[in-house]
């Protein structure tokens, strides 16, 4: 077993050592050995040149770190939450974004943009909001937030090689999680490829998609309702743009029946954009329910533990939502 937090820092080890242009920076990223200790060991084992520590300016290290991108070196460029890249939201979209649109593809803009994303536990609201909807809404960027330590490994190391910027947003509460890995995910060739989602458990009653920690919860879920006869097929999207909305449409089609679950807020969703899409689409027509959307609560993060357990999906509440579509 491999937590996320050794996984990732597998991946970032792996990566600076095949490929020289690769390079870390961000706020203790280096001597501290990260805030999170997933560049744990990489400033000794590879210099102030590779893993660069950055004054408290999200705005000036991601400029640096989009500049550099331009000139063909490969920078991963961590947030200490991805709440502060809003300090950096005009490098992100306007420089990394778009440029390589605006120049008719002559400039690539190979970086990547991670760190923890969404809530966190007792760090109020502005530590814990999700921006998977915000950066998804933008063309140019693809967006990948991992579950298990496979997809953290693997869609980390295939952002690191893509030549698009990537926004990867991991979890902070999956860090210490340890999740199994096969032998093919310990190997240094393992990538995930990006914009492929993952079933993560079969089922024929009803779909259950979801990026990042609701993951889990909706298969702690699936394993309640199995026990009363319902059986839910668990969709890990691990890829929020571009979406693979083909494999939801598949699983729709088999179980007629859909639940999104994410920690974000309700209004213009990655749950919104996925009910939409089925709605345009052919699978439209076998949905025997509405889809349901399980969300956080449109509110501010509070502080109070009690009130924060109420604004983020817990597994009686996909439960309640799988019952309500199912009319059982």
């Amino acid at each position: 077993q491999v937590t996320v937090r050794d996984a990732l820092n597998q991946a970032l080890d792996e990566e600076l050592e095949r490929d020289e242009r690769v390079f870390l920076l961000g706020e203790e990223v280096a001597q501290y050995d990260g805030a999170y200790k997933i560049s744990r060991g990489l400033w000794k084992k590879y210099g102030d040149k590779r893993v660069i520590d950055t004054p408290i300016s999200e705005m000036g290290f991601a400029g640096i770190a989009v500049g550099a991108a331009m000139v063909w070196l490969r920078p991963v460029c961590e947030f200490m939450t991805f709440n502060f890249s809003m300090q950096a939201i005009d490098q992100v979209i306007n420089s990394a974004a778009k440029t390589c649109y605006m120049s008719a593809g002559s400039i690539a803009v190979p970086i990547v943009f991670r760190g923890p994303n969404g809530a966190s536990a007792g760090v109020a609201a502005q530590h814990s909001q999700c921006f998977a909807a915000w950066y998804g809404h933008c063309p140019g960027l693809k967006v990948v937030s991992p579950w298990s330590s496979e997809d953290a490994k693997g869609l980390l190391k295939a952002s690191i090689r893509d030549d698009n910027p990537v926004v990867l947003l991991e979890n902070e509460l999956l860090y210490g999680v340890p999740f199994e890995m096969s032998e093919q995910a310990q190997s240094k060739d393992f990538v995930v490829p990006i914009g492929k989602a993952k079933i993560e458990k079969q089922g024929t009653h009803v779909t259950l998609v979801s990026h990042s920690r609701p993951v889990g919860h909706c298969l702690e879920a699936a394993a309640v309702l199995s026990k009363e006869g319902v059986e839910c097929e668990v969709i890990n999207l691990r890829t929020i743009r571009p979406m693979d909305i083909e494999t939801v449409e598949a699983s729709v089609a088999k179980t007629n029946h859909l639940v999104t679950v994410e920690g974000g807020w309700p209004q213009f969703g990655v749950g919104a954009e996925i009910c939409a899409r089925i709605m345009e689409g052919p699978a439209f027509n076998y949905l025997d329910a509405p889809a349901v959307r399980v969300t956080g609560a449109d509110v501010p993060m509070p502080y109070a533990k009690i009130l924060e357990d109420n604004c983020i999906p817990q597994v009686k509440d996909i439960i309640f939502a799988v019952k309500k579509t199912l009319n059982i």
